[in-house]
């Protein structure tokens, strides 16, 4: 199990980034737009640079939603490895049965 502390903190950098990706894409595309003077372009850069850290959405970690591991975590079942596993001994995922030979 993840610590309580990292797993809040991830938490927060959820929250932050769903609040400010409409603000942080905005800024993005005036900074890439080659139309938009040099100096615009420069004063919506600083904006973004403004912007917490921890709103950039690549700053939030996948982690398993059973037990909070941030390592060998499934995108599409959020679970990590080692909960799949688990869940799959107890007969918990349709269709997934333990291998054995």
């Amino acid at each position: 199990m993840a610590k309580v502390s990292a797993i809040q903190k991830n938490d927060k950098r959820i929250k932050l980034s769903d609040r400010l990706f409409k603000k942080r894409l905005a800024l993005k595309k005036i900074v890439m737009d080659k139309k938009i003077s040099l100096e615009d372009r420069f004063k919506a850069q600083q904006k973004l640079s403004n912007l917490p850290r921890n709103s950039a959405k690549n700053r939030v970690m996948n982690r398993c939603q059973i037990t909070g591991r941030p390592h060998g975590v499934y995108r599409k079942l959020k679970i990590s490895r080692i909960a799949l596993r688990d869940l799959g001994l107890h007969g918990l995922i349709p269709g997934m049965t333990k291998s054995s030979w």
